[in-house]
């Protein structure tokens, strides 16, 4: 019996529980998790008929996508704290359940708390839980009938300036030259006229006339040219329906004289726009394209800023989120433009390559490659004109020679002198050298020629004098391959240079027999050097010893870092420069008319030949590297290609000549 009794009573607390019908917390549970899944279409199962009326399916789904995804909405978290004790309430047909919302977007973080409303909808054992859903609960300020708007403000991009606050990179103006075509009188003869004028084709101008969106009354955008080309603008205006207008965009004041350096900008392309896509940027925004543009990108890009707001019916603004935007940092090179530029102008249109820094703190003073290119063009708007007379020109003026590595010729001498000494060689002892050639006796086809036949018992300082090529070839065959590439390395070849613009790694090349050894000790064989490094290798000389790390930003630290420590010893770069003195003041010195400067200098000109072939007859290339020796703050590296039958690296001294005068005696007086 008494089994029986307990039965029945746990059958009735059974069907109690079983009657038991939906709550609401649970049914907002499982709605707020399809929220932060993003599962918008599952969410609008739960509205109630009410809230159905106002918005179906697709527009529920396409609004939620619409405003997150023009906002830029991400780590969306709604939270949803259920209360201890579940609404069990079978008369409540309706209550209120808070909710929180947080998420990251293009304004800055966003975070709201409001209050979901639901209703008991359906008879009997049909009943659930339905929400009274409106457009608040995207954002609270967001009633029926407002709009959710978007404002961007854009970062204004940082600037480059040399050492003297000179503008490399700039925000300046440009002129923007428009048709508008219900205007032109003369169709054939306006399109015709302003195509030559423009640097355009006449196919390029009628193309974009003849754009979609082009209406008789709309201002159709050609080319921009300089606000500095008065003459061409005051030709342009003298055209009907012509219209000049001026807007803001990045200026290159130096143009061709910093252009390999600074490199310039452009509109993002779709496939940048995958990598920077995530940081930030958006189509039609611009992006460094080359140099220093895109090296530093990060830093001159700064922050873009915006605004998200609701507008209401009644035309009022309520800001959501707002985010000031960041200026991008200005940057300051330790370059000086004016020294730049007259080296520049010095190559007038030759080809070659120059690097000039102060050989005590290691600031990079110049980088020059020549020819070079206009990089407004590339803002102005590129003509296919212009970039087919730069791509087919032979002289490769997009080519950056600074940033590549040649064969050094005689330069490399001193660091062949160093290397000996340091390993034992007396730069007093001389060796007598009978003719213009020598071989060894076990060479076939393989001889070293020098310049001239000096008559006399060569010591180091006399072959640094007369650049004797056999000299160095035999203390190279005297260090052998092993001690000769090791005191190479110690010079930084086959290293990255520690540079903020990327410069190609120096080679000693392989040397696979006596000859390369040979050639290898006066810079030929295959070993390879930028302008730069040559520069950086003849700090050692300055700097007792020590080789300085290259510097192209000017941040305040004045301490210099050293890049080699004691490469060779302190005297042994005194006695160096001693040498490389000679090669200036000693009538029979190589760069002796440097002397007529008056200025304390000591240099190594070089030559190297350029071939395919022993059998071809090949080119060369002249080099100069000096430093002034009272005081160093001047030490430059010059080469210029093809200087064969011309004068050699004479005709490279001649164009360093009054760079030392202007520089050590006028912008530094």
């Amino acid at each position: 019996m008494k089994r029986v009794l307990f039965i029945s009573i746990l059958f009735l607390i059974l069907a109690g529980c079983s009657e038991k019908g939906p709550v609401p917390e649970d049914r907002f549970a499982a709605y707020v998790k399809l929220w932060n899944e993003q599962k918008y279409d599952e969410m609008y199962k739960y509205l109630s008929v009410e809230a159905k009326k106002t918005i179906d399916v697709k527009g529920f789904t396409e609004r939620y996508e619409k405003i997150y995804g023009d906002i830029e909405a991400a780590n969306l978290t709604v939270t949803y704290k259920k209360p201890k004790e579940s609404i069990d309430d079978k008369e409540l047909k309706k209550t209120e359940l808070p909710f929180s919302v947080s998420m990251d977007t293009m304004a800055g973080p966003v975070d709201f708390d409001h209050k979901a409303t639901f209703v008991k909808e359906g008879k009997d054992d049909k009943e659930n839980w339905y929400m009274n859903w409106d457009s608040t609960y995207i954002f609270p300020d967001l009633e029926e009938g407002g709009k959710v708007s978007i404002a961007t403000y854009p970062a204004i991009r940082g600037e480059i300036v040399d050492r003297n606050e000179q503008y490399l990179a700039m925000n300046g103006s440009v002129v923007e030259v428009g048709i508008v075509p219900e205007e032109m009188t003369d169709q054939l003869a306006i399109i015709t006229q302003t195509s030559q004028l423009l640097n355009m084709s006449k196919e390029e101008v009628e193309k974009k006339l003849n754009q979609s969106w082009v209406k008789p009354n709309y201002f159709v955008p050609l080319k921009k040219v300089s606000i500095e080309d008065t003459a061409l603008t005051e030709a342009l205006a003298d055209i009907p329906s012509i219209h000049l207008n001026e807007v803001a965009d990045r200026v290159y004041p130096y143009k061709e004289v910093t252009a390999h350096l600074i490199g310039y900008i452009g509109e993002i392309t779709a496939e940048e726009l995958k990598t920077w896509g995530k940081k930030g940027y958006r189509a039609n925004d611009v992006i460094g394209k080359r140099g220093l543009e895109q090296i530093l990108e990060e830093r001159l890009k700064g922050k873009s800023g915006a605004k998200i707001s609701v507008k209401t019916d009644r035309g009022q603004e309520k800001i959501i989120a707002e985010k000031k935007a960041e200026e991008g940092e200005t940057i300051v090179l330790t370059i000086d433009a004016e020294l730049q530029r007259q080296i520049f102008a010095q190559y007038k249109g030759e080809v070659g390559s120059a690097a000039a820094l102060n050989p005590v703190t290691g600031e990079t003073l110049a980088l020059v490659s020549s020819p070079s290119f206009d990089p407004n063009q590339y803002v102005l708007g590129m003509t296919t004109a212009v970039r087919q007379a730069w791509e087919s020109d032979p002289n490769k003026p997009l080519f950056n020679r600074f940033s590549s590595t040649y064969a050094p010729g005689s330069t490399i001498k001193a660091l062949t002198a160093s290397i000996a000494m340091k390993n034992g060689v007396d730069p007093n002892e001389a060796i007598e050298i009978k003719g213009k050639t020598w071989k060894k006796s076990n060479w076939k086809d393989h001889s070293i020629t020098r310049v001239s036949t000096p008559g006399i018992p060569i010591n180091m300082t006399a072959a640094l004098v007369y650049s004797d090529n056999i000299y160095f070839a035999q203390k190279a065959l005297q260090l052998g391959t092993d001690k000769f590439s090791k005191g190479l390395k110690d010079f930084g070849f086959e290293e990255t240079i520690p540079f903020e613009y990327a410069i190609k790694s120096s080679q000693i090349g392989k040397i696979d027999s006596e000859g390369r050894l040979a050639d290898s000790g006066y810079g030929q064989g295959q070993v390879l050097m930028s302008p730069l490094h040559v520069a950086l290798s003849y700090t050692t000389f300055v700097n007792e010893g020590n080789m300085i790390a290259p510097k192209l930003f000017l941040d305040g630290k004045d301490k210099p870092v050293i890049w080699k420590e004691n490469v060779i010893t302190k005297d042994q770069a005194m006695q160096i420069t001693k040498m490389l003195t000679q090669v200036v003041e000693n009538r029979a010195g190589s760069a002796h008319s440097l002397s007529e400067t008056g200025i304390p200098l000591a240099g190594k000109t070089g030559t190297a030949e350029i071939k395919l072939s022993k059998e071809s007859t090949g080119t060369e290339n002249g080099w100069f590297v000096g430093f002034n020796t009272d005081n160093p703050r001047l030490l430059m590296t010059w080469m210029v290609e093809n200087v064969k039958g011309r004068g050699g690296s004479h005709l490279v001294v001649d164009k360093v000549k009054p760079i030392w005068v202007n520089y050590l005696n006028e912008v530094h007086e």
